[in-house]
């Protein structure tokens, strides 16, 4: 899963945040069908290696691709792709129970 051209993405001295860069690329290859829903995407620590930047960049980067509903992670297991009709588990009321 590394950037087409074998080099990063990441443009330093872009006005625009790092971790933005590298989410905006990812959801990229998300959208043009290079990462499919339920695929598991590389550990934060990878990510950080392929794209040249800091695991913490890449673990902002991934938080990013979550609050857009693109990644869903799933604590020991890791982070996937979401599929798009997936319900979003937060909108979700449960009902009272019934006594």
């Amino acid at each position: 899963m590394s950037p087409d051209s074998g080099q990063s993405p990441i443009d330093p001295n872009k006005i625009a945040y790092v971790y933005m860069q590298m989410a905006d690329h990812i959801a990229e290859r998300i959208s043009g069908g290079e990462l499919r829903p339920g695929a598991r995407l590389p550990g934060e620590r990878d990510l950080a290696e392929e794209y040249g930047v800091a695991h913490l960049t890449a673990r902002r980067a991934t938080r990013e691709l979550r609050d857009r509903g693109l990644v869903v992670t799933l604590p020991a297991k890791g982070t996937f792709g979401a599929y798009p009709d997936a319900v979003d588990t937060d909108s979700v009321v449960d009902d009272p129970p019934q006594e």
